[in-house]
């Protein structure tokens, strides 16, 4: 959660029953409006109150509600504060799996919260009167500007499922937006349509959150497959105007930066989104107009080199990643490749 955070319009609720979860969706929807959401995240802040609200009623016993206007230097947005002092949840991570339930309703209140919200916090200690804690907030974002033409990047991708299956178990995402764009390769355990469901539901969480905190996103994808097989990942975003690199990756991927004079290395943690995944180690880089970054999934082989591939650098970026996944990519495993280089690399 953000550091100096000033809070203003706070209300606390006591939620006992359906008429009041009504009554703080009506001061969700004001704080959304008074902060500037339009109708659809306002509805969407609405549905997290909402949920959480019900969980209080159904769960606990009844607790409270405390909604605020919030904002750090850089942005506003709304804070919803669930507390109750039920019996707690004894597995939290489980709870937030979509389907999971332990009151036979169809279980998707705090996956959809994480899904909905931009930062997410549960604590629950599991002891009788001990309660559960919920913070999240989500952040308003004014209209991006899709100046998608005056990006310097020039961003290509190609992907393939595993030969005998009709289902791809990758995913992958490119979104450019104001002066930033973000790259990134999902891959789901396994073959098939459970792999293909865990990389559909991280590739979901990531477009709701190009511009989140790397750290939060790969949280949030954590918990948006905690009731799938899982998934593995590689983010990059890009600032152009600052001429620097975010990268993070949880699992067996691999990202390669060739044309750099000073060399670039990724940390990698291993791990399974979804499962006991440990944060990424989230790392900043300076981007050179002459780097190129090549980012896929296990089923391209990673012992090769540039040199292998005579005029790679001159090709687009989606030529280059359809000749990178034609030459390497292995026949018993799902393909996915995103290659990002200057747009104005001569062709």
């Amino acid at each position: 959660m953000p550091s100096q955070l000033e809070t203003k319009d706070q209300e606390t609720l006591h939620i006992s029953y359906a008429s009041d979860v009504s009554a703080a969706r009506r001061v969700a929807k004001r704080m959304a409006e008074t902060v500037g959401f339009d109708e659809v995240p306002g509805e969407e802040i609405a549905l997290v109150v909402s949920e959480l609200g019900s969980n209080l009623i159904e769960h606990a016993g009844g607790g409270s509600l405390t909604l605020s206007v919030v904002s750090d230097q850089a942005r506003r947005g709304v804070q919803i504060e669930s507390l109750d002092r039920g019996p707690g949840i004894a597995d939290v991570e489980q709870a937030i799996a979509d389907g999971f339930s332990t009151t036979g309703s169809l279980g998707y209140g705090l996956g959809t919260v994480n899904r909905l919200t931009d930062e997410f916090t549960i604590e629950s200690r599991g002891g009788p009167e001990e309660g559960t804690h919920v913070l999240c907030r989500r952040w308003h974002r004014p209209q991006r500007r899709f100046q998608v033409a005056r990006c310097p990047l020039d961003f290509g991708a190609a992907t393939r499922p595993h030969p005998g299956m009709r289902l791809n178990g990758d995913a992958f995402v490119i979104r450019r937006w104001d002066g930033s764009a973000l790259a990134a390769v999902i891959d789901g355990l396994g073959h098939g349509q459970y792999a293909h469901r865990a990389s559909q539901k991280a590739r979901e969480y990531v477009e709701r959150h190009v511009d989140q905190d790397l750290t939060h996103m790969f949280r949030g994808v954590g918990r948006a497959c905690r009731a799938t097989r899982g998934v593995v990942m590689g983010v990059a975003r890009f600032d152009w105007g600052a001429g620097r690199l975010t990268f993070g990756m949880v699992g067996d991927t691999a990202a390669r930066v060739f044309g750099s004079l000073e060399p670039i290395r990724f940390r990698i943690r291993r791990g399974i989104l979804g499962g006991q995944a440990p944060n990424p180690v989230v790392t900043r880089h300076p981007w050179d107009p002459e780097n190129v970054l090549v980012l896929h999934s296990d089923g391209l082989t990673s012992r090769w080199r540039w040199t292998d591939f005579p005029g790679l650098g001159e090709a687009t970026a989606t030529a280059a990643a359809q000749k990178l996944l034609r030459a390497l990519a292995k026949d018993n495993d799902d393909a996915t490749v995103i290659v990002v280089k200057a747009a104005d690399r001569p062709k």
